[in-house]
């Protein structure tokens, strides 16, 4: 079938893999826009592309460095929720996709050192969590917002998923 991910030989390559594909929904949305288009809110909300794009970053950085690996500095507790979505003026399309490329790679690189899903985050605050509980959030979390992207990059310029794939 289209648009389904293959079969995969294991829990974690496939929630990984499930993470992904929300990721390269969030950068398609990005494709071929300008930073203008990408810090623009079409719609009644005050979110927009790079907004979005931002705040998955520091979501999953924070939960795979700080809660999975137990590496809180800079990361937890939060001191201001609003800066993930604020965007600086060193911010470009490419730093913000760059920064969420490193962010995929430390997930892959924490995760794969994990050897049992079920085992409690090493944060204290979050180890009522396991490890297989942070990355279904993490897909819900990143989901949700590719599909918010869909529907700010469709008021943008009438692009749809299907024609970003």
């Amino acid at each position: 079938m289209p648009n389904l991910l293959p079969p995969l030989p294991d829990e974690r390559s496939a929630l990984l893999a499930f993470l992904e594909e929300q990721r390269h929904a969030i950068r398609a949305a990005l494709r071929d826009l300008t930073l203008e288009q990408a810090v623009s809110a079409p719609s009644a909300s005050d979110l927009s592309l790079a907004a979005i794009l931002k705040h998955v970053t520091h979501v999953e950085r924070r939960w795979i460095v700080a809660g999975v690996a137990g590496r809180p500095e800079g990361l937890w507790p939060v001191t201001d929720w609003d800066a993930e979505l604020r965007i600086e003026r060193e911010d470009t399309i490419e730093s913000l996709l760059g920064d969420y490329a490193n962010v995929a790679d430390e997930t892959t690189k924490v995760i794969d050192s994990v050897t049992d899903l079920g085992q409690a985050c090493a944060l204290e605050d979050c180890a009522h969590w396991s490890v297989r509980w942070v990355l279904l959030h993490l897909i819900e979390e990143t989901a949700r917002h590719a599909g918010h992207t869909d529907i700010i990059r469709e008021s943008l310029d009438g692009a749809t998923a299907l024609d970003r794939r």
